[in-house]
């Protein structure tokens, strides 16, 4: 029922197929491959065909088509059900997961990658730096977790060997703010062994093909993949994989996430020694087990960060405790290859668990309070291995199985049993579909004391020689009757089998022929104690504290630990509860070929696919059924405002009548069924017409709304600016009034105070009164000084005026003005200054007061008169309101030179400490002296001299 797409592209929708039949499904399915159309809907399912070739389907512009859209309203593809997803998690406040299946090579962790490329893309609009921060991490792990758990194998370049479950964690607003991954069942086999024409981890081709010449030097290692026992099947291989490129890409990408230097620098150290274990060579001299090649012992040594005899010895001896005694048991050539082989699986899958964990680390939601911050809401994405069938399938390949019969058993509850169940208890006609509920063979692996993997953990735990042919007897025993399980031995004339080795089991996507060959020994994952405490021991702390269980002492008991069948059911179960917890969305991934071809459609296996993905039977549901459905409250919250009989609120007798009358408004009545609490709408066509309405509707009442709010918040706005004005206003008044009144207090009796209030500090006045302030200031100052000068006499009024306008004239540019004493101006005729010479200056200064008619003497005083050949002369100055004189006081004061003070147009003193005083006069015939007499060191005479001739020329 999807849009806008044209019938030569086939059905966008299987569920609009005219036959629902296997052929007519399959001729769909080629049709739209052919045409390019690699996504195809069964109602919410999408069916996703690996096209084997790039397609321009995933830039800016198509997330932006399928941004905030319905589910049917755009051409079917990944970015639909990731949008729907995301809308049910934040509209419905909902936790919602998108499961990804399909077997190797169908394209699940590139629909995992464009999924989450998706949700990067469509939130955050903020651009918030923390919240981008989160996104790039979430990316940038996809990039670390493929070098180190993908390899190339005969059906996928780039197929991942291990299973992925990654929580995306959404605030309330939808914006990423963390998230955590779970790994299942990494392929550690691979590290030792691979069949031809596949490839280890890309880690190890990466390091040895992409890193720097002096990486490899420093870790013993060469770039020839060939020269390591391990991965030197896939060495010789040719691929297109970019290992130069991506060694750096991920190295980037570890240093974005957070990885130190040092982490960084220790992944490549493990690396590099699991190289170096699989070329150690083991010989026999006598009865003693030796290691051929001693020289990696010690680049070991060095890796490791521990002592070379301690490596040797973990290498060739294990350590036994029989209660308190300790004995050291030397290991034949075969048991040590088996630890040698141990312990680089160890090595590689204890690194792989500690890197998701480091990256967990990083994206893991910190400081979230859903009593702050609203809910936390959560998105899954499962990327997990799909079903497997090889020649020769060993213990992983069953492990494998067993994931997707639960995940097939999850997916049968869900979407066919959920479905019809739903329909019957809301008494929906409806036509009953028979369908296989696979819960029998899930059962046949996990049930408790019967299922396979119970039998196998009892076979582990037996004392003595446990062999894997004793394993399958035991099956044979407990499962003898079991309609989905079969041997040799219950089936002798089935020369298919093998006699004890293999068993069969009829899984819902066909059967499959299990080796037990490696059941045992996988099962219990043995890896001897000795080889923890090695790695515990080193002096590197990154690599100790992968193996915190390497501190436990010989002699001390633990539990049996559990078994790698155990714990992978564990594992499962949990999966299983956490998925069925959230609202599913389903990617099925089909396979198209063997041979990676973007053009062939090989029938046979697609249809095999389609069967055990169950789209078949999904597409009979949906035909039989309804599209969607809905409770009546739910659907009228989200719908009423489509009609005058349910907006705002109906007053019909219940919320089931309401609904009826507003679809019978609309002309739907025919395509929906209204059930006991649920409305049903057979087709999307009706509901994305709904919500086409219900748009429009919005649109109005929000610009409604907006107009009313609008108009509320300029009121509210207005309202609080008068109530703001008014409490200024009174504060201001306030404020004043208390100012003044303040400065009243405080000066109220200054009139009677010694300094007239000096010492009274003003009170701080508000913002608006600072000006006034200083007007204030400056009326009491002149008020203060006006008392002060009012009670002198005119001669101390005098020398008051002139020590102002010295102050005026030179403060800052002399530092002594002799303010602090008296001026007593003529200092000739005093007897202190001039004792011997007073009468004689008297008797002159008569004379020349008769002939020039002056009123006063304003200054007098001995210099030394400076010429214009710099030569210094014994003189004195008479300076009188008329005249400025120059005297010999060498021939009794006889006057030299009388200038009339109209004629003196300026005067200039030195910055420093000297009397040095310069007379300009008219005729540039100035007059250089510099002040003397019988004068202390510390008395300056030239603020005197400048604030007298300055107050008598202001007169």
């Amino acid at each position: 029922m999807a849009e806008h797409e044209s019938l030569e592209f086939g059905k966008a929708d299987f569920v609009l197929l005219d036959n629902v039949s296997m052929e007519e499904f399959m001729a769909n399915l080629k049709l739209r491959f052919e045409k390019g159309r690699i996504y195809t809907y069964i109602g919410e399912v999408v069916v996703s065909v690996n096209p084997y070739r790039a397609m321009n389907i995933y830039g800016r512009d198509v997330i932006e088509q399928y941004k905030g859209r319905e589910l049917y309203e755009r051409p079917p593809h990944l970015f639909a059900i990731a949008d729907a997803a995301y809308k049910a998690m934040k509209r419905r406040n909902k936790d919602t997961c998108i499961v990804i299946s399909g077997e190797s090579g169908a394209g699940k962790t590139e629909a995992s990658k464009y999924i989450m490329q998706y949700i990067a893309a469509i939130t955050n609009p903020n651009q918030r730096a923390e919240v981008e921060r989160v996104k790039n991490m979430l990316l940038k792990s996809n990039c670390v977790l493929e070098a180190f758990g993908n390899a190339k194998t005969n059906r996928n370049d780039n197929s991942s060997r291990f299973g992925k479950y990654m929580d995306i964690n959404f605030d309330f607003k939808g914006d990423p703010i963390g998230g955590h991954i779970n790994n299942y069942l990494l392929e550690k086999s691979r590290v030792i062994f691979q069949q031809e024409g596949e490839r280890s981890f890309h880690s190890f081709y990466q390091l040895l093909r992409g890193a720097p010449d002096s990486l490899l030097r420093s870790l013993h290692i060469q770039k020839d993949p060939k020269a390591y026992n391990f991965i030197k099947v896939g060495g010789q291989l040719k691929s297109c994989i970019n290992d130069g490129a991506d060694f750096k890409a991920v190295a980037d990408a570890m240093k974005v996430i957070g990885f130190t230097g040092d982490e960084i620098q220790t992944v490549y150290k493990i690396l590099a020694t699991i190289l170096h274990l699989g070329n150690l060579t083991f010989g026999v001299d006598g009865d003693v087990t030796l290691i051929e090649n001693t020289k990696l012992v010690s680049v070991l040594r060095e890796l490791l960060s521990t002592k070379e005899e301690n490596v040797e010895k973990a290498l060739l001896y294990r350590t036994v405790a029989t209660g308190r005694d300790v004995i050291e048991k030397q290991h034949t050539t075969q048991e040590a290859n088996y630890g040698r082989d141990a312990l680089a699986k160890a090595m590689y899958e204890r690194l792989f668990c500690w890197i998701v964990s480091r990256i967990n680390d990083v994206i893991e939601v910190r400081n979230y309070d859903a009593k702050i911050h609203g809910k936390n809401t959560v998105i899954g994405v499962l990327d997990i291995y799909g079903f497997e069938i090889f020649q020769n399938n060993s213990f992983e390949q069953f492990c494998i199985n067993y994931c997707n019969e639960k995940l097939q058993q999850l997916f049968i509850q869900l979407v066919l049993k959920q479905e019809q169940e739903e329909y019957q208890r809301e008494g929906i006609p409806w036509k009953h579909i028979d369908y296989f509920n696979n819960q029998i063979i899930v059962d046949l692996v996990e049930q408790q004391h019967k299922g396979i993997f119970a039998v196998l953990d009892e076979a582990c735990m037996n004392v003595g020689k446990v062999t894997d042919e004793v394993f399958l007897q035991g099956l044979n025993t407990k499962l003898a009757k079991h309609a989905h399980y079969t041997s040799r031995k219950l089936s002798p004339t089935d020369k298919s089998l093998e006699f004890d080795r293999d068993f069969r089991i009829r899984h819902y996507a066909g059967d499959v022929v299990y080796s037990v060959v490696g059941f045992i020994d996988k099962n219990k994952d043995t890896l001897f104690q000795d080889f923890k405490r090695l790695l515990y021991n080193s002096s590197n702390p990154v690599l100790k504290a992968m193996w915190p269980e390497g501190k436990l002492r010989i002699t001390e008991v633990t539990k049996r630990p559990l078994t790698a069948a155990t714990l992978f059911k564990n594992s499962m179960i949990s999966l299983v509860e956490n998925l069925a917890s959230k609202e599913p969305y389903y990617v099925r991934c089909v396979k198209p070929n063997d041979v990676k071809s973007p053009l062939l459609f090989e029938h046979e296996r697609c249809r095999h696919q389609v069967e055990y993905l169950g789209l078949l039977e999904n597409v009979r549901v949906r035909r039989a059924g309804f599209a969607n459905r809905q409770t009546y409250p739910r659907f009228l919250q989200r719908y009423k405002m489509i009609s005058e009989f349910t907006w705002p609120n109906h007053d019909l007798p219940s919320d089931k009548e309401a609904v009826k009358r507003l679809l019978q408004g609309c002309g739907f009545d025919h395509d929906v069924a209204y059930g006991k609490t649920k409305v049903f709408i057979r087709t999307p066509r009706t509901l994305f017409s709904l919500e086409e309405q219900r748009a429009e509707m919005v649109k109005r009442i929000v610009l409604f709304l907006q107009k009313v709010w609008r108009g509320t918040i300029a009121r509210m706005r207005y309202r609080r600016m008068r109530a703001a004005l008014t409490i200024l206003q009174a504060y201001r008044r306030y404020k004043v009034k208390s100012y003044i009144r303040e400065v009243n207090r405080r000066f109220k009796n200054v009139r009677s105070m010694k300094d007239h209030g000096r010492h009274v500090k003003w009170p701080t006045p508000p913002k608006v009164l600072r000006r006034f302030e200083e007007a204030l200031k400056s009326i009491h100052s002149r008020w203060w000084a006006w008392t002060l000068i009012k009670g002198l006499s005119p001669e101390e009024t005098l020398q008051v005026r002139a020590k102002v306008a010295s102050l005026e004239a030179l403060k800052g540019q002399r530092a002594d003005l002799g303010l602090q004493r008296a001026w007593e101006g003529n200092y000739l005729v005093s007897r202190r200054d001039s004792p011997d010479t007073a009468a004689s200056f008297t008797l002159v200064s008569s004379d020349l007061q008769r002939k020039d008619k002056f009123m006063r003497v304003l200054f007098s005083c001995n210099v030394r008169k400076i010429n214009h050949f710099h030569k210094s002369e014994n003189r004195a100055v008479l300076i009188t309101d008329r005249h400025l004189y120059k005297m010999d006081p060498l021939k009794q004061y006889k006057p030299m030179k009388s200038i009339p003070l109209y004629n003196v147009t300026g005067l200039s003193v030195s910055p420093g400490k000297d009397q040095l005083v310069v007379f300009h006069t008219k005729d540039s015939r100035d007059l250089v002296v510099c002040l003397q007499g019988m004068v202390p060191a510390n008395e300056s005479r030239i603020g005197e001299l400048v604030g007298t001739l300055l107050s008598h020329f202001k007169r």
